[in-house]
């Protein structure tokens, strides 16, 4: 319909044009990272790349089991860490501030509804209580007149206020808030991406994942390996080249080179989030960022919101100080009457008509003046059958103070107990009334406060979430610090935070933001509240505490904390609030309680623990291989591995760790990780290798020299031929490759039983094994350490598992070379352990982890 009105809109050829130059209100659309990158740093990286040309060659010579074992895992890691990626970006492309109801504009002179995306520069928008903003712009009032607007919006999510905010003709309406009543006229400025709810919405897309301290430990070791992997192949392939070896021997050595790489650890701490997002999401946690597990348990400071995460958003009744002369009953009935009979509540009114305490049943209304913040009052008229009328009023002191008829000693008594109370944190109303004959309203029907009587000091409090006081404390004795940042008063705050057991002094935005970058970070890192804080200054006091070296977790629920979340090392997010918040935090609460943080830490610590015991097997395998390879490329040797045997790999080492991260106590992270790694793997890699190479050596010696005799069965002969596929015949190729598959099968036996014992000395179950350790409470380690010996027996006796793994028969002249060798091995390594010999000889000090 035409409103004659309505201040002068676009037509709908202008609106066109502007739709076509791209300054439309479109939704913002991409992220910062594309498909084809995921893909090409996750799927198609330099050392996948070279395992899936390993993988070919090998499926192209026929070698089916070789290429699963040598490329398989790290294809599955490959696909895991893509499918990952893919998800989180997938997440944040559907984030978006705007709700997508259609909005009212003028066009041609007419109201019409459209949807946000087809709102342009310059369109006039109709906006109602309830409303979404969506688009910036000032306020144009009510028709055409310049006269006050009675629009409020709520910018609770944006800005942290909690009250509705008065807007005048050309103050500003940001996109993302709400109308929470009256109705006008908006001009659009800024939309899309330029607006407010678009730049958010950037922010919040994002792409500010970090790496936890485990990960970055990972990755160096990786790293490093490879380096260490490139250096020792391009010597052993060129030399193998040299040699005149076949295809198959370069591939094969090239896939158990490749091998080497640790790989697994990534799919291992994967497997380990995942099951660790899975027990906590049973605590009342969703994890969203599977990382975060490890992360939380990292934090030593919380940074969190005041409405909303510390208190649940909800007033509670404190007290009611009835005025002298007024009888108690009377005041706390005349109260619960007004709360029962407003037609349009409010959370304060809400509150009061929950409280069974309070009496009085509900009235009818003749008049109704709802509440509003540039009131800051509100009053009904009422009556009862057989009484007469009366008006009753609840505001705030100050504003009700003039229009009070009671004695001036009595006003300035209610105004000093008003400010006791608001010292403690505590919001302070007065309770009013005026006898029949007063109204609410002026000649005009504009709102206007009679004369009127006080009854009471009502007193209510933020209500703090069941559990915050214990759990601030539990965090607290372990040593991780908590600070409040709140939009609201710093004394409001400050006494919040004492109620729920927090100590430390105040400090107010503007003061903050007036300091020096040097005194600022200070300021942040001594202060432990921090009220009348903008939104943009929490993101600041996130940065300010990464730059102290501090593990930063930001709670919040709103809009306005999101940019907090995205900066902080954690970002946890209430279920109940801002959708934009919950989608862009690591941790979502789902209970919106704080009790589920503690279990979360210990959680990531138990992860934390297991993965890292479950590195010292990794890569005690991995310097055992690589010091073998050398040792033997150095002798002459044949090569002492095929990709098959390094299969073995899977359950001596991969199985082990899995169920050692599954099954690990929490324990607080250590800082010296990659040291305590090397005081480990360094003497088990080095004597493992020797003692491996020297049984490698003596029988490729005793296999050729064997092979020689003429007297040797047809049935050795057979044996040999089935797995090197050499012609039958005592020739030099058949006597090198059968020494060297023999030699092989005795490595491998003594590789993988020096595996298993590992287990116990890192869970020992027995004084024996606690040269590393002390005696582990955990007998399942153990169990487990028999459990893979049995079958390990099993693959050596049973032919099809023995063919499979590319070994031989474990006749008695290995079994006599290769048990006592494991019986030396475990006295010289229980020894270098315990007595740390191997950092005396290289000069090096220290204690034990």
């Amino acid at each position: 319909m035409t409103t004659a009105t309505a201040p002068p809109g676009l037509s709908e050829r202008d609106a066109e044009r502007l739709a076509r130059d791209g300054r439309a209100n479109a939704p913002v659309r991409g992220s910062s990272r594309t498909t084809a990158r995921i893909l090409r740093t996750t799927v198609f990286s330099f050392y996948n790349n070279v395992l899936f040309v390993i993988g070919f060659a090998l499926l192209g010579l026929g070698r089916y089991s070789d290429a699963l074992v040598s490329v398989g895992l790290g294809i599955i890691n490959a696909a895991l860490s893509a499918f990952q990626e893919l998800r989180a970006r997938r997440a944040l492309d559907r984030l978006q501030l705007l709700a997508r109801e259609p909005v009212t504009v003028v066009r041609d002179g007419d109201e019409r509804q459209i949807t946000p995306a087809e709102v342009v520069e310059g369109d006039l928008l109709r906006v109602r209580g309830g409303d979404q903003v969506v688009v910036d712009g000032p306020v144009l009032g009510e028709g055409a007149s310049e006269s006050r607007s009675v629009l409020e919006a709520d910018e609770a999510l944006l800005t942290g206020e909690a009250d509705p905010v008065p807007k005048a003709p050309g103050d500003r309406l940001l996109s993302g808030s709400s109308i929470a009543s009256g109705e006008g006229w908006q001009r659009a400025e800024a939309v899309g991406v330029a607006s407010h709810a678009g730049q958010l919405t950037l922010a919040a897309r994002a792409d500010t994942t970090d790496q936890t301290p485990l990960q970055w430990r990972i990755d160096v070791v990786v790293r490093l390996v490879i380096l260490l992997v490139l250096l020792m192949s391009g010597a052993i392939l060129a030399q193998a080249l040299l040699d005149g070896s076949t295809v198959l021997r370069f591939v094969q050595t090239s896939a158990v080179l490749s091998g080497l790489v640790p790989y697994g650890l990534f799919f291992l701490i994967a497997v380990a989030y995942a099951v660790g997002a899975t027990r906590i999401a049973g605590r009342g946690a969703l994890v969203q960022q599977t990382n975060a597990v490890e992360a939380i348990s990292r934090v030593d400071v919380i940074c969190t919101d005041k409405t909303g995460t510390l208190t649940s958003g909800r007033l509670s009744l404190v007290r009611v100080v009835p005025v002298d002369g007024v009888p108690a009953d009377r005041a706390r009935t005349v109260l619960g009457t007004f709360a029962r009979s407003v037609r349009a509540p409010n959370a304060t009114t809400a509150a009061l008509a929950g409280e069974d305490a309070l009496p009085g049943a509900s009235a009818e209304v003749g008049d109704e003046v709802e509440f509003r913040s540039s009131l800051r009052w509100s009053g009904i008229l009422t009556s009862r059958e057989g009484t007469d009328t009366q008006v009753v009023v609840l505001g705030a002191p100050a504003t009700l103070a003039p229009h009070l008829t009671d004695a001036p000693d009595v006003v300035d008594g209610l105004l000093r107990e008003t400010r006791a109370h608001a010292e403690q944190g505590l919001r302070v109303l007065l309770l009013a009334r005026a006898p029949g004959g007063a109204g609410l309203r002026d000649d005009d029907g504009r709102p206007a406060l009679p004369r009127v009587s006080a009854e009471a000091l009502v007193v209510l409090g933020d209500e703090l979430r069941e559990g915050v006081s214990e759990v601030l404390a539990g965090l607290a004795a372990e040593g991780v610090a908590t600070k409040v940042i709140s939009g609201d008063d710093p004394v409001t705050v400050a006494a919040l935070a004492h109620r729920a057991g927090l100590v430390g002094d105040a400090i107010a935005g503007p003061e903050l933001a007036s300091l020096e970058p040097e005194r600022f970070d200070e300021a942040v890192d001594t202060f432990t509240v921090f009220g009348r804080i903008a939104p943009e200054q929490k993101e600041q006091i996130v940065d300010a505490l990464r730059r102290r070296g501090r593990h930063v977790a930001m709670v919040g629920d709103g809009v306005n904390d999101a940019r907090a979340l995205k900066r902080a090392h954690v970002g946890v997010a209430m279920r109940s609030g801002s959708s934009v918040t919950r989608d862009v935090a690591d941790i979502v609460l789902l209970d919106d309680s704080f009790t589920t943080l503690p279990p979360a830490r210990t959680e990531g610590r138990r992860i934390v623990a297991g993965v890292g015991s479950s590195m010292y097997l990794f890569l005690a395998r991995v310097m055992t291989q690589m010091f073998v390879i050398l040792i033997v490329t150095l002798l002459g040797l044949g090569f002492p591995y095929t990709p098959t045997q390094v299969g073995l790999t899977l359950f001596t080492v991969g199985l082990p760790t899995f169920f050692l991260t599954m099954w690990a106590r929490p324990a607080a992270p250590a800082d010296d990780l990659l040291v305590s790694l090397a005081r480990f793997v360094l003497p088990v890699g080095i004597l493992t290798a020797g003692f491996g190479a020297a049984i490698y050596a003596v029988l490729y010696e005793m296999v050729r020299s064997g092979l020689s005799r003429p007297d040797i069965s047809e049935r050795v002969y057979t044996l040999f031929e089935s797995y090197t596929g050499l012609r039958y015949g005592v020739d030099a190729d058949f006597v090198t490759a059968s020494a060297t598959l023999g030699a092989q099968s005795g490595l491998s036996m003594f590789v993988s039983v020096t595996a298993i014992v590992l287990i116990l000395f890192l869970e020992p179950p027995a004084r024996l094994f606690t040269a590393w350790a002390p005696i582990s409470p955990d007998r399942r380690p153990a169990w487990l350490a028999a459990g893979l010996f049995v079958a390990l027996v099993v693959v050596l006796l049973v032919p099809t598992t023995r063919s499979y793994f590319g070994l031989t028969a474990p006749d008695p002249p290995i079994i006599y070379m290769v048990v006592p060798t494991v019986i030396v091995w475990f006295v010289v390594l229980s020894l270098t352990l315990r007595h740390r010999l191997l950092e005396r000889l290289i000069g090096l000090g220290g204690s034990g982890p």
